[in-house]
């Protein structure tokens, strides 16, 4: 798993509970997108409206449960984003 992948969801997981919500996507994204794109974290491309992030989160929840872990997360942005 890359480093950029930790880096993103360390990044995205606003209250640090080791999970992603669609919400916190989302709102990390709104804010901290364009930042994150400008130190290399994510390509500028990967920097989305709420409804590309909240597809974004769809496609990276394997199982369902409306959160995501760093496994589910770091899968997506591997191949999303060619890591």
């Amino acid at each position: 798993m890359s480093d950029k992948a930790r880096t993103l969801f360390d990044a995205l997981d606003l209250d640090q509970d080791g999970t992603l919500t669609r919400t916190e996507v989302i709102q990390a994204l709104r804010a901290k997108g364009p930042t994150l794109a400008a130190q290399g974290v994510i390509p500028f491309w990967g920097v989305g409206n709420a409804d590309e992030a909240s597809a974004l989160f769809d496609e990276a929840d394997q199982n369902g449960d409306r959160v995501l872990t760093f496994e589910e997360f770091s899968a997506l942005a591997n191949r999303r984003f060619g890591w």
